[in-house]
């Protein structure tokens, strides 16, 4: 079989490339202590796109970090009694929360789902800014040359996904103890990020994690696609990479293999061994340090597409909620 990486004999001992700043668990234990301060101001209004038999449908908003305004729909099964099951989804780099439909089959086993609007993407959550430095057309670097690291965006991206899943939580016809979190790529770092923050996560099923690893997508030549921006950084702003250390280095705040020790859940990941956006080597940096109970499908000849079963798969798993 031909390779693009790390032979798979070697991922399951591959412990990552990208430098690990000094003060990640104080960054991100600030991080949430400033997440809990905020009152999120929950709205939820009934869709006036979508009514069905089986569901009740909700455009959900919120205050997030920084003060903006988070979307993301909210399903809940019609005439539930007692509490259910939930589970919280999260979209691809630059996309949205798709349609109402594509979220029926878990509501019609009895669980709310709700799916976020990533801010500044393609969806409705707000992208507040106010960092100093470029923001050219990549959410990875975005805050990246502002002093301060709490400005990177993908901060307030994985907080917003962690309140998200706290706020479903909250809701009366939810039982907190079980609640999944479950995305493709992008969405995959965020269901990472998303079991991290919120330690009640009970299951994770993360689909080829995008956000890992970032200095080994460099070194294999694979700063291109949804990584582009990396490259593109370095030829505006830092041609001769004198700063190569420090920009690595400020990223891996960002960076899901250092959140990954923190999940507490369940986890499920599904791998492509021909994947050349996210590389399998830095999707294992990240799985590589998940502490709790796991297991990962691979998929030998797919890359970045679609994994043949792997939806009939990720259900099945969360029937386990």
């Amino acid at each position: 079989m031909p390779l693009i990486d790390k032979p798979l004999s070697e991922l399951p001992s591959y412990t990552g490339t990208n430098p690990r700043p000094a003060d990640f668990d104080a960054y991100w234990d600030s991080s949430l202590a400033e997440l809990s301060a905020i009152d999120p101001k929950v709205e939820l209004r009934p869709s006036t796109v979508i009514t069905s038999k089986v569901a009740e449908c909700f455009d959900l908003r919120f205050t997030g970090v920084g003060g903006a305004r988070v979307y993301a729909k909210y399903l809940r099964p019609r005439g539930a009694t007692g509490k259910h099951p939930a589970v919280v989804c999260f979209h691809g780099y630059t996309g949205n929360s798709g349609d109402w439909v594509e979220k029926l089959s878990y509501v019609g086993e009895g669980c709310s789902v709700a799916i976020m609007d990533c801010r500044g993407q393609g969806g409705l959550s707000e992208d507040v800014g106010g960092v100093k430095g470029n923001t050219m057309n990549g959410q990875i670097i975005r805050g990246l040359d502002d002093p301060d690291p709490k400005k990177l965006l993908l901060r307030s991206i994985f907080l917003d996904a962690a309140q998200l899943a706290g706020i479903v939580m909250s809701f009366p016809e939810v039982d907190p103890a079980r609640v999944g979190a479950l995305g493709m790529s992008q969405g995959g770092g965020l269901t990472l990020a998303c079991a991290a923050l919120e330690p009640r996560i009970k299951l994770a099923a993360p689909v080829f994690p995008f956000l890992c690893d970032y200095r080994r997508v460099w070194e294999m030549d694979l700063a291109k696609d949804a990584y582009g921006e990396l490259r593109n950084h370095f030829r505006s702003f830092d041609p001769t990479h004198e700063r190569e250390t420090e920009v690595f280095t400020k990223l891996g705040y960002i960076d899901c293999q250092f959140l990954a020790p923190r999940i507490k859940a369940q986890v499920l990941m599904f791998t492509g061994l021909m994947d050349a956006i996210c590389p399998p080597s830095t999707q294992y940096a990240a799985y590589n340090k998940i502490k709790s109970r796991k297991d990962v499908v691979i998929y030998p000849d797919f890359g970045h597409e679609n994994l043949p079963g792997y939806p009939d798969r990720v259900f099945e798993y969360m029937r386990g909620l």
